[in-house]
């Protein structure tokens, strides 16, 4: 049994064959690329991949793991009338809080386990109306991209539609009252199916073995996420999280900080070059640097989800260095990720993923430090990718083998009372500056 996998990421599309335990049987094929929009060229390069990967040989079946919450615009015969509009996007930004302002931010949050925010697709749907109403009135059918390059744009999987966050969850249908708002017909939307492409993170966790309601993944690859895949009775947003469902009886639970990997790339490209020799910056004394870092610099999703929200760093001094700021960025974004662990108590078994965590044992460290706990760093090069290959297995009735841990890291006691300051002031710099 041999089935081909997908995975379509903000920076490349990757392609392998797996076989029935889900081990790579095959060569890893990938196509990168760097903020690529548009949609014609992203599904070229993906099938570019596929064709790589797959050569002649024969597969079983086929999964699809592709990034979330982007919107696309069709026309009668299925072009694109629209690049693609993803989470990065924050030009909806009013219509989000209008939306917000009108019909209530949590009783959104509570019917579609989503925000109103840039990232979804309300948002994104009525600034397309707003500005752009040509495009909004001739367009044929809102999809996401992960329909141009599965099933076709007829159908959506429910895990694709409940991450737009115009899904329903306890209807599993797509939320009445927000069509009627957008002017939005139901036949302009994909028929929600049980097959097509599947969110990355939901896929990121089944590839990384964190499944059940205590095995988190904690993922920083372009962005970052902290997130459980749970059974569930009856689906119960919690504030501060997203909810997603998943076909299979699973909902994916946690937060999204849009500083991950993104910020990894800025910080190498603004300040100067790490000096050479011994020593590392997990070494370096905890929040001894006297900076308050504020990593919002890709806006905010998890746990306030505003959508005014910038970044911002105080306490510069003329003694202040690269490695300073360096430091102080990455603490930064450890302690945004231990506010959500806060919200996810039952979340006691942490797994590092993700190519810019993976990649960076001090950061991984200066994590199990602000989160007080071990952290595992997975052994699966490619979470999504892997998850991809389980989805069309476990379609198949088998059952993949368990998931590898390449090490664990142990927090360090005497630096937990330095990060937990540097966490109250961090908290008191986001009230002063976030007024939303």
């Amino acid at each position: 049994m041999r089935v081909l996998a997908v995975d379509v990421g903000t920076s490349s599309a990757r392609a392998q064959v797996f076989g029935e335990t889900g081990a790579p049987d095959g060569e890893l094929a990938q196509e990168r690329y760097s903020g690529e929009r548009d949609p014609s060229r992203l599904v070229e390069m993906t099938r570019r991949a596929i064709g790589t990967a797959l050569g002649r040989q024969a597969v079983d079946a086929a999964g699809l793991s592709c990034f979330g919450h982007s919107l696309v615009a069709l026309d009668r015969r299925r072009e694109p009338l629209t690049p693609i509009l993803d989470w990065r996007d924050t030009r909806s930004a009013p219509q989000a809080r209008e939306l917000g302002r009108r019909l209530g931010r949590e009783e959104l949050h509570q019917r579609t386990g989503c925000y109103p925010h840039p990232s979804f697709w309300p948002a994104k749907l009525a600034w397309l109306a707003e500005t752009e109403p040509e495009t909004f009135r001739t367009a044929r059918r809102f999809v996401s991209f992960g329909e141009l390059v599965g099933h076709g744009p007829a159908t959506i999987s429910l895990s694709m539609a409940s991450s737009t966050g115009l899904l329903d969850l306890h209807a599993r249908a797509w939320d009445q009252e927000l069509l009627d708002l957008l002017d939005v017909d139901e036949e302009r939307l994909p028929r929600i199916a049980d097959e097509g492409a599947v969110i990355d993170g939901v896929c990121s966790n089944l590839g990384a073995g964190c499944v059940g309601p205590t095995r988190a993944a904690l993922m920083v690859g372009t962005s970052g996420a902290l997130r459980l895949l749970r059974e569930h009775d009856e689906p119960r947003p919690r504030p501060g999280l997203f909810l997603y469902l998943h076909s299979d009886g699973r909902v994916a639970e946690g937060g999204a900080l849009s500083d991950g990997g993104n910020l990894h790339r800025w910080l190498d490209d603004t300040l100067a070059p790490r000096p050479a020799g011994p020593g590392s910056i997990a070494d370096r004394p905890p929040d001894a640097h006297g900076l308050t870092f504020l990593p919002l610099l890709g806006g905010e999703r998890s746990p306030g989800w505003t959508t005014t929200a910038t970044g911002a760093v105080t306490g510069l001094r003329l003694d202040t260095t690269a490695e300073d700021i360096r430091q102080a960025a990455m603490e930064a974004v450890a302690l945004r990720f231990a506010e959500l662990a806060d919200l996810l108590p039952e979340a006691r078994e942490i797994v590092a993923t993700g190519g810019a965590l993976a990649a960076d044992r001090d950061w991984v460290q200066i994590v199990a430090d602000a989160l007080e706990r071990p952290v595992e760093i997975s052994a699966v090069e490619e979470a999504s990718l892997r998850g991809a290959a389980i989805v069309a297995l476990e379609r198949l009735g088998c059952k993949a083998e368990p998931a590898r841990v390449r090490e664990v890291v142990e927090p360090r006691p005497e630096r937990f009372e330095a990060l937990r300051a540097a966490r109250i002031r961090q908290r008191a710099l986001y009230e002063l500056l976030i007024d939303e």
